[in-house]
């Protein structure tokens, strides 16, 4: 089913005056304003190309990517190859080193409903429209979406195993995983990685706006030129693909924060109650904790006061959404349905571009941004499980936008991909 390809990739000119460290940056949706203003310090950092600066950041890109391949700054690979990619890592209370093993390959950009590549959350389609224009104006991928393929046999392993003992790069990023990057060039083992796509679907973890882009810059591509073989530069995508087959695939848990209530603090105290059992807690700290491993159980922090909250069993079936049964038992669900649709009267069509509503992963910011005024209401949810995203994927339905958060993230500047016809093949 998924048809992938090797790569000639771009990386950066090894003759550089800077390390590899230099020139990483986070991917476009983590990357903060302080983050950006840092490394858009460095006229070679890859944030040039992902987050470009000015009023007209596609434009900027496209100048940015044609002079850094006059200058050398970014050389192309010359032998087509896939890239091993490599995360170490640790998560809070845990001494245990995790190590996510994958690859970076082109593969092919299948619409939706192909069900090919299945997606499992909805996008924001303004984050959309401006991958469709850097896209469109630089002719390069600059950073790997994430996909999950299934090894239960481990066969690739072996093969990455033995490349990644010869490094392109080592670097401890942002986050503070050490990631590291190496290259198959051999056509036989290649043909292993290719062969065993070939009869998967993907599941689109992190990276749904990038895919989306690509999508609709392949549709803008076919409707102007109808007549194409299928194999063209525009039809494929840079994903990054691992194993769901392993232990160390973690989903981490993202919050709600609502800037300013659409009613007064007691009316929404009032109608929660409507829905759910909601028992004040003492220290707003133990909120997650609290929750942890509770069904249809919420943190709620509010003006300095912290609640749990659990849905009523049997108000449940009053979700009037058309979706799948594996989609409406998702915690994510029960919150926008009930909380923000409910409770505060936010219509779903408006819950994806609602001012004032935003998505944090750290629960420790949600309180403080509570605490300094920044916004008024947290809503505090337990991780998706990789056995939900799968049962939603196969379903055809989605999940509420940024229901997961696949860590760690990948990062951007190890390797771009371009499409442009005289570069893709």
């Amino acid at each position: 089913m998924a048809e992938i390809l090797p790569i000639k990739g771009f990386r950066y000119n090894p003759k550089l005056p800077f390390s590899i460290d230099a020139l990483t940056s986070p991917l476009f949706d983590v990357v903060s304003i302080k983050q950006r203003q840092a490394l858009y310090r460095n006229s070679y950092n890859s944030i040039h190309l992902s987050v470009p600066p000015g009023p007209d950041p596609a434009d900027s890109a496209r100048r940015t990517v044609e002079h850094w391949k006059r200058a050398g700054i970014l050389q192309q690979d010359p032998l087509p190859g896939i890239y091993v990619y490599y995360q170490y890592f640790t998560l809070p209370g845990s001494s245990r080193e995790f190590c996510r093993k994958g690859f970076m390959c082109h593969i092919k950009a299948y619409p939706w409903e192909d069900q090919v590549i299945l997606r499992h959350e909805n996008t924001i389609p303004a984050a959309v429209n401006d991958r469709i224009a850097l896209l469109e104006e630089t002719q390069m991928h600059t950073s790997a979406t994430h996909g999950l393929f299934t090894d239960p046999e481990f066969t690739l392993e072996q093969y990455m195993d033995e490349s990644i003992t010869s490094p392109l790069y080592e670097s401890e990023d942002y986050q503070g995983v050490r990631d590291v990057l190496s290259v198959i060039h051999d056509a036989e083992v290649i043909q292993k990685f290719v062969d065993l796509l070939r009869d998967q679907q993907v599941i689109l973890a992190d990276g749904h706006h990038r895919y989306e882009g690509s999508l609709q810059y392949r549709q803008k591509m076919l409707q102007a030129y109808p007549d194409t073989t299928g194999e063209e530069p525009f039809h494929y995508h840079l994903m990054y693909l691992t194993n769901a087959a392993s232990d160390d695939l973690r989903i981490l848990p993202t919050h709600r924060l609502l800037d300013t209530l659409p009613l007064a603090p007691e009316v929404f105290l009032e109608r929660l109650q409507e829905f759910f059992t909601v028992l004040p807690i003492a220290d707003p700290f133990e909120l997650d904790e609290i929750i942890t491993g509770k069904k249809w159980a919420f943190g709620v922090y509010l003006e300095g006061e912290a609640y749990k909250v659990r849905l009523k069993p049997e108000v449940h079936a009053q979700l009037s959404w058309h979706m799948p049964q594996e989609v409406k038992d998702l915690d994510l669900t029960v919150m926008h349905y009930f909380i923000l649709e409910e409770v505060l009267g936010i219509p779903a069509e408006e819950q994806r571009q609602y001012q004032g509503l935003s998505y944090v992963r750290s629960f420790a910011e949600c309180l403080s941004k509570v605490d300094a005024g920044k916004a008024q209401l947290a809503l505090i949810t337990n991780e998706v499980k990789m056995e939900e995203v799968q049962r939603v994927c196969h379903s055809g339905a989605v999940m509420p936008q940024k229901s997961t958060f696949f860590y760690p993230k990948v990062i951007c500047g190890f390797l771009f991909s371009s499409i442009a016809e005289n570069e893709f093949h």
